[in-house]
Formats: C-alpha cells, structure tokens, sequence
C-alpha cells in the first residue's frame, strides 16, 4: 500500500511564480506603452509637465519631453513581448526610481502640479494635487519590475524558452 504524498506547498509557488510574473509583465507593460502614448501626441503638455517638476535645464526640457515618452512605450512594448525582460525590467525600475523622487520632490518643495504621469500635466491648485497617490502607485510598479529584475522568466513570452539565460531556470 502506497501513501500518497502531499505536493509541497514550496513547490506549487514556484510553479506560480512565472504565472504572477506574466501579470506583472503584461500588467506593467500596459502601463508604460499607455502612459507614453497619451503624452506623444500633445508635446508641449509633455513640455509643461517637465517643465513644472522645475528639476531639468530648460535646454534639456523639449528632449525630455519628447524622448521619455518614446523610452517609456518602447519598454511596455518589450515588456509585453517578453522580450528582453530584464533590461526591459531594469529600465523600468529606474524611471519609476526617478518619477517617485520627481513627484516627492515637487510635493516638499510646495509644488501644486499634475505628475503628467498619463499625459497632461503642469501646474494645477493646490486641493488637486495626488502626490501621496502617484507615489504609492510608482513605488507599487516599482515593486513589479524589481520582481521582473529578479525574476524575467515568465510564461506566454516570445522568448519564454528561446534564449537560456544563465544561473538557471528562473535567472
């Protein structure tokens, strides 16, 4: 008589892991290809909402303008591929690094203004200011690319198994 064994709680994590990877993959990708393609359209709303932070050399305000919202879609475009994932991963984290700082930056400077996050942006009256939000909402994909850091094997990737990636299955 065989007793039958249990499966190892450890053991059905890690099978979800790649799974909660994929939703933060896709999940974060969608972000970014969204965030960025609502600010291309209209650039000098994307010029006011760098300008607005007052952090940037007025030189450098029209190319930040339009050259974060170009990075930001090409990094949700990788991320939703699953193609490079990692570096996808990598760049993410620091942009969302430099937002939260930016954003918290303006709010203890006293700054009343729109993060601009999605498009629009500058500055606004000081009861429509979201800091504490747009910081928990940055810290939270924050979060999911330093998971994706970690951990860039996901599930329905274009290169889910194409590409063996060094230090094992999940490097």
């Amino acid at each position: 008589m065989t007793v039958p064994v249990a499966a190892s709680p450890r053991r059905g994590v890690a099978a979800a892991l790649p799974w909660a990877g994929t939703v933060l993959r896709v999940g974060l990708g969608v972000v970014w290809v969204v965030a960025g393609a609502l600010k291309l359209p209209d650039p000098a709303a994307a010029e006011r909402a760098v300008r607005a932070y007052q952090l940037a050399p007025e030189a450098l305000v029209p190319l930040l303008a339009f050259g974060l919202p170009v990075l930001e879609i090409a990094v949700g475009l990788l991320l939703l591929a699953g193609v490079f994932v990692r570096p996808a991963a990598v760049v993410s984290a620091l942009l969302l690094a430099g937002f939260t700082a930016a954003v918290a930056s303006a709010w203890a400077r006293g700054l009343s203004i729109d993060c601009g996050c999605f498009g629009g942006g500058g500055e606004v009256d000081a009861d429509s200011t979201a800091y504490l939000s747009e910081i928990v909402r940055d810290v939270a994909l924050l979060a999911a690319s330093v998971f994706l850091v970690v951990r860039p094997r996901t599930r329905l990737a274009l290169l889910d198994r194409a590409v063996p990636l060094r230090g094992g299955p999940d490097a």
